[in-house]
């Protein structure tokens, strides 16, 4: 009996625990690839721009190497008198909202229309492409077109003659070069602001507007106080982007304006001039310090967008976080 009760024993298969998955670990495994290539890419080149704009680097026109020296502030208050980067900064906003007010108006029309189920619209599919269709051609091919569209002797000029009118020279007027390049923004941007806030408005929850129906709510109550507000997540993030890409804007006017920024330097960007002071016998120190004040200026201005679109939510949690402090305080006064 004992023999057998060996046998039996000998024959059972231990149980053995399940290998229990690291799964923090493998989520960091995965994640290292983004924060390898942000690191090298993205934050080195930052510090390093940091880093450079405390230093004059330039080129010596006799031993025709790079110089050197350590200057601290000097690029910066250079950067304000020796140049004119308020007038740049001026440009670069000017032609961003002249690009992007019409751009979030005629998309916020697009975008209600297209997800209103009441118009029963046709051919919206088509219409959809159409808008996007300029965003997946790069800026720098449109800006060679229309350049060529609105020379003297190009086509609209052509059209223009042929109408009885005369020739315009749209490429050295102040304000015809401002609104060429302001439209092309428009047109690059419209699809792909439309289609963001097609998504927020198909997100909100529709039981909403037919409950505002019922209560005799007409379409334009119902824009104003249901999708506007419920919108303010993606409009945030329209602007957000938006405002970057603007102070970051230069192919469109390099190309227009042949690097010149038009007459009078009406459409030279901020990145136009630091493009400049980089390249020649410009000093880097100082295109480093200009690209730290573009840095800081997107900054305080992603900053007070974000405290203008702060939803009513998180001003209702803020206001009665605020109270609960102020209620202990007082507690605390009272003990």
């Amino acid at each position: 009996m004992a023999g057998k009760a060996k046998a039996a024993e000998a024959g059972k298969v231990r149980y053995q625990r399940p290998h229990k998955l690291k799964y923090g670990k493998w989520g960091l495994i995965f994640i290292l690839p983004f924060f390898a290539a942000y690191a090298l890419f993205q934050l080195y080149p930052l510090l390093k721009t940091f880093y450079t704009s405390f230093f004059s680097q330039y080129r010596s026109t006799q031993t025709l190497q790079m110089v050197t020296e350590f200057v601290g502030f000097d690029n910066y208050i250079s950067a304000f008198t020796q140049g004119d980067l308020l007038k740049y900064f001026g440009n670069t906003i000017l032609l961003w909202l002249l690009g992007f007010i019409p751009q979030i108006l005629l998309s916020l029309l697009f975008a209600s229309w297209f997800t209103d189920i009441r118009l029963k619209l046709k051919g919206t599919g088509a219409v959809k492409v159409i808008l996007y269709l300029p965003n997946m051609l790069m800026a720098s091919s449109i800006a060679v077109l229309f350049c060529k569209l609105f020379a003297v002797n190009g086509p609209v000029n052509s059209i223009l003659t042929g109408l009885g009118g005369q020739a315009y020279d749209f490429l050295s007027s102040e304000w015809g070069i401002r609104l060429l390049v302001a439209f092309i923004q428009f047109l690059m941007w419209t699809g792909n602001t439309t289609i963001l806030l097609m998504a927020g408005i198909m997100g909100i929850d529709p039981a909403l507007y037919e409950a505002s129906s019922i209560d005799g709510a007409s379409a334009g109550q119902q824009f104003r106080q249901i999708t506007i507000p419920m919108l303010k997540p993606i409009l945030l993030y329209v602007l957000v982007t938006s405002m970057i890409g603007g102070l970051q804007l230069f192919d469109i006017p390099r190309l227009l304006t042949n690097n010149l920024g038009g007459p009078s330097g009406v459409a030279k960007t901020v990145v136009m001039d630091i493009s400049s002071r980089i390249t020649g016998s410009g000093d880097i120190g100082v295109a480093g310090s200009e690209s730290v004040i573009l840095f800081l200026v997107a900054g305080l201005l992603g900053i007070f967008l974000f405290r203008i679109m702060q939803s009513d939510d998180a001003k209702e949690a803020k206001a009665n976080k605020k109270a609960k402090k102020n209620a202990l305080k007082a507690a605390k006064g009272v003990q």
